[in-house]
């Protein structure tokens, strides 16, 4: 899929990688499904490693249920500080009485390879919940894990991070603070369980910029509402979720300590990252075929923007005529009605668009004449674009959503199998 440019912001290679003095890996090390055969079993334990300690920061689940290694991360960066992530798939570590002692455990065998305190370590996990999780093959791996570890060993990690993904999704980019060219990259999971209010999602993000840890952590919590929180593909928020962001300021910036102008190219950078990956998060979702973006304008505050884009692109009704690519543009309107904000439901244009052209569906909140072929034909693209106007207000938003297809329900039918 395209990425979206921001300006001042250009694309690079190397996702996690890319950024001056991170290493990574990605192992089989025998967490893969039984059913699964050995040649189609994947990566499923990933470490990403900076060369110098980094400042760091998190956003993790609303969920009142969280994952062990939630727990376990959140103790440890505390001090705002970290070097190195271990991630293993197939198991969420949820559920468990004995899932904090895991996930710790985690955190020590890789401190114990890599020569740092477990307290520097954050720890992940993505897959089924309420299993107990099986310590035996991460100690058994960590070795060659560590061992492993390279300067382009991107690739690896992010297959390992993958559940019901069908790409890898990772991303990087390069730009300017303070006369210094700064690098950040970043890597994430998500397909299904993905829902607004931190998407379900593991997102590991790493930049060679200098940043101090409480704006680290104020730039990674504003971008995550307007990225993340602005993407859902069923509904269903996880136990696990997670984004964290290491910084090591290794690109001899000057560390960026106040919200001015360098902290504004910092929070470009950082959008433009978690934004890219938001929508491959729910071009990828569960049995999708298609991205549906929704772009609300006119209106007054941009809370209201928001909210209207996210009613849309979460109404099932919606994302199934989006499948069955029907400009039924009464099933927008409908969503757009439900909101939770206020406007003036007469006041609403809706356009539908894709690379096939633009077709108007909706004037001041009454259907208008249009060519149902030309409709179905820029519906059958991959991606498409929702355009809503709500009336003469400064504000707008977007959010990001798939369609609903018969896939969706046979992926989560045998998800454990």
């Amino acid at each position: 899929m395209k990425l979206k440019e921001i300006e001042g912001i250009k694309f690079t290679d190397g996702g996690v990688c890319a950024a001056k003095g991170f290493r990574a890996n990605g192992i089989q090390c025998g967490l893969a499904h039984s059913g699964a055969s050995v040649t189609k079993k994947k990566n499923d334990l990933a470490l990403i490693y900076a060369d110098t300690e980094c400042t760091a920061a998190a956003v993790y689940t609303t969920n009142k249920v969280k994952g062990a290694p939630i727990l376990v991360t959140k103790e440890h960066l505390k001090n705002g500080k970290a070097r190195a992530v271990i991630v293993n798939s197939v198991n969420a570590n949820t559920c468990n009485a004995d899932g904090v002692e895991k996930a710790k455990k985690m955190c020590d065998l890789a401190a114990a390879e890599l020569g740092i305190s477990p307290d520097d370590v954050i720890v992940a996990s993505t897959g089924v919940i309420g299993q107990v999780l099986p310590i035996e093959p991460i100690a058994n791996g960590m070795k060659e894990l560590a061992e492993g570890l390279t300067y382009d060993g991107n690739t690896r990690a992010v297959e390992a991070i993958m559940t019901t993904d069908t790409m890898p999704k990772e991303i990087a980019v390069q730009f300017e603070v303070g006369g210094k060219t700064c690098t950040m990259g970043g890597m994430l999971k998500g397909s299904g369980m993905i829902h607004p209010n931190m998407a379900t999602t593991l997102t590991f993000i790493t930049t060679d910029a200098g940043i101090s840890s409480e704006l680290l952590q104020r730039a990674l919590s504003d971008i995550v509402k307007v990225t993340l929180n602005r993407a859902s593909v069923d509904g269903d928020t996880s136990t696990n979720d997670m984004v964290c962001v290491m910084a090591s300021g290794t690109a001899g910036n000057k560390t960026v300590a106040h919200e001015d102008g360098d902290f504004e190219i910092f929070e470009n950078a950082l959008y433009a990252i978690m934004m890219n990956l938001a929508r491959m998060m729910a071009r990828d979702g569960e049995g999708a075929t298609k991205l549906i973006e929704c772009v609300v304008g006119g209106a007054d505050t941009e809370k209201i923007a928001e909210t209207v884009a996210k009613s849309v692109i979460t109404s099932s009704l919606l994302k199934a005529a989006m499948f069955g690519e029907d400009a039924n543009w009464g099933r927008i309107l409908c969503a757009v009605g439900y909101a939770d904000a206020e406007f003036d439901i007469n006041n609403v244009d809706v356009r539908i668009s894709s690379e096939k052209g633009s077709v108007e569906v909706c004037r001041n909140g009454a259907g208008v004449e249009f060519s149902e072929e030309k409709a179905k034909e820029i519906l059958g693209e991959d991606e498409i674009c929702i355009i809503i106007n709500i009336g003469n207000g400064g504000h707008s938003a977007a959010a990001w959503g798939c369609d609903l297809t018969y896939d969706y329900v046979k992926i989560n039918g045998d998800y454990r199998s």
